[in-house]
């Protein structure tokens, strides 16, 4: 049998062979050298060609999504908590989520990741709405009531930095929704799909970080005040879940709440008899809280402007008592307070406000309008459009801030400086000549927040149409002056007290009479800022009179003699005030009764 040889080719006096390709295995097609094979992605080309730079961008890339995923896992929802030892422990949630996905089969694999990014995704931007909310109202967001405070967040924007301030918050906080979406989703696709490929290394250290999960719990391990076991997306979903069954069934129990009246049918002729021909002037002090009066940074000066009032109203012929009431919000939400304190009915949250103003409820200020007796109105220099609820608080006639005559700058939120609003209730209602008894609801608004800048006393014979305030505007404090320490906004906040008071005391001081009785107090407590995360949401609230008759209705209220409440004065919920002065104040006098 013969030997196949090789062809072969001579070159010179060298014989060298010619490859002869191999015929190609069964089943298989030979590849045509004239059809263009598939190339490679340019980034892929290039990692090849630079196998160094390219494994170490893969492993930067990976190392970032992994750092993404443990800090939205990790990220507390209060900012009082944002700190490095919050980011430095074991997420059980992230943990069971990697065995999870180690399990599910292939296929489901790549879809479990996705749903398990965009979840922690969407966590993450619940912590963010809850560090929003507990830095300004101290609460967590409530995923059923709280939808509509983000149309106030925006017009408060548009208030404070324009239409155009407002479009680019609005528009920042969407693409900031869809960044973390876009890239815990991202983050969680490509984590799993290097366990997948390293199943075997993936499941060991699963095994590893699962037990450790469950030592730290087990023997309640804790560094730095914090368990180093962090289940803080799972207390939060409980908690979450908690809550909406609560404001699920708020309606029903608000129902049952509004349907008790204690003076729904009282006839207009026993309504607040003991005031007959009294000026009655329901003030509200925005922010004017417990801190004012008991925290270190302002209470001495609180107290001095204080004392110094009560004082020059002693010298008038004044008597105060004043005591404490809890308010149903803190940090914001002055709709909330004034429409508990005057309702009766506590009204936390915008799904109660609007049963309760769509409601035949008779309200404080309601009473005496029932009764006939007064002229009422309103002076609301924050309301700056069309404001139906004037109509619902029983008042005849509304001030809001377009009808003030003010002419002169805004201050921060504030469009009108509280000294210039009241000497307009003075022109307009108070100082008329011949007129009948008023009742009248004052809400000021210098001492709401940014406190940047903050009005001063003016003569009250300079006031004008306001220009005067032009100057002072001028040489104030902006926003980013205050706010750049929370010792800076304690002073400015502390100012703005001090403004208000003198504003509201000065006025009575000047224009009151023997016929005049002041109920001021506070909204609720400023930001907690100011508070330092202070829990408690009382407000001083004080009752002034000549007449000393006025005063002697409350004397078994139990409060304190002057206008600062003691620190063991009664502390009542703010909806029970109605009831208590509409009792007191009326045919047959319940002084020191209680509901």
């Amino acid at each position: 049998m013969g030997v196949t040889r090789s062809p072969t080719v001579t070159i010179g006096r060298r014989v060298l062979p010619v490859p002869v390709p191999s015929a190609p295995a069964p089943g298989h097609a030979r590849k045509d050298p004239q059809v263009s094979q598939p190339t490679p992605r340019p980034w892929f080309a290039w990692c090849r060609r630079h196998t160094r730079i390219g494994r170490g961008a893969s492993i930067g890339t990976t190392v970032l999504a992994a750092a993404l995923l443990l800090g939205a896992l990790l990220l507390p929802d209060r900012p009082d908590h944002l700190t490095p030892a919050a980011f430095v422990r074991l997420p059980a949630e992230g943990v069971l989520l990697a065995a999870l996905l180690l399990v599910v089969p292939p296929r489901a694999r790549r879809t479990g990741a996705v749903a398990a990014g965009v979840l922690i995704g969407l966590v993450a931007l619940l912590k963010c709405l809850d560090m929003g909310f507990y830095s300004v109202l101290f609460r967590p967001f409530d995923l059923v009531l709280d939808w509509g405070l983000l149309g106030n967040a925006a017009d408060y924007l548009r208030e404070t930095s324009g239409r155009a301030g407002e479009l680019a918050a609005i528009a920042g906080a969407l693409l900031l929704a869809v960044t973390v979406l876009v890239l815990t989703t991202g983050a969680a696709v490509r984590l799993t799909t290097l366990m997948a490929r390293h199943r075997a290394r993936a499941v060991r250290g699963t095994l590893v970080l699962g037990t450790a999960c469950v030592t730290c719990v087990l023997l309640g391990l804790h560094s730095a005040g914090l368990p180093v076991a962090a289940t803080i997306d799972a207390d939060l979903l409980g908690d979450r879940a908690r809550q909406v069954s609560v404001s699920l069934a708020d309606a029903r129990l608000f129902r049952r709440q509004a349907a008790v009246d204690a003076f729904a049918h009282t006839p207009p002729d026993r309504l607040l008899t003991g005031l007959r021909g009294k000026d009655v002037l329901f003030t509200f002090v925005e922010s004017y809280g417990r801190s004012a009066i008991e925290d270190p940074s302002p209470a001495p000066r609180i107290d001095a402007v204080l004392a110094q009032s009560a004082a020059g109203l002693k010298a008038a012929g004044f008597q105060a008592r004043s005591g404490w009431l809890r308010s149903p919000v803190t940090g914001g939400g002055s709709w909330l307070a004034h429409s508990t304190f005057l309702s009766g009915l506590w009204i936390s949250n915008q799904q109660r406000f609007r049963s309760l103003t769509s409601s035949g409820r008779t309200t404080l200020t309601g009473s005496f309008r029932k009764a006939g007796a007064w002229r009422t109105v309103g002076i609301v220099p924050g309301v700056l459009v069309a404001w139906p609820e004037g109509r619902f608080f029983g008042l005849d006639h509304v001030y809001d801030g377009r009808h003030l005559g003010y002419r002169g700058p805004d201050f921060g939120w504030s469009q009108v400086p509280d000294q210039f609003a009241l000497d307009t209730f003075r022109r307009q209602e108070f100082g008329k000549r011949g007129r009948g008894p008023l009742m009248a609801e004052i809400i000021l608004t210098s001492s709401h927040y940014p406190w940047a800048p903050v009005p001063r006393m003016v003569d009250w014979a300079k006031l004008g149409d306001g220009s005067v305030f032009r100057q002072i505007r001028r040489e104030g404090n902006d926003e980013k002056e205050v706010w750049r320490s929370p010792q800076s906004v304690r002073t400015a906040y502390r100012t703005s007290i001090e403004y208000s008071l003198h504003s509201l005391v000065g006025f009575l001081q000047r224009y009151g009479d023997e016929n005049t009785v002041l109920v001021f107090l506070g909204d609720h407590q400023p930001v907690p800022t100011v508070t330092a995360n202070s829990p408690r949401k009382d407000v001083p609230v004080s009752i002034v009179a000549r007449d000393p008759k006025v005063l002697d209705r409350i004397s078994g209220w139990g409060w304190t003699q002057g206008l600062k409440p003691a620190p063991n004065a009664p502390v009542w919920p703010m909806d029970a005030f109605r009831d208590r002065f509409l009792t007191a104040y009326g045919p047959q006098p319940g002084a020191g009764t209680h509901r």
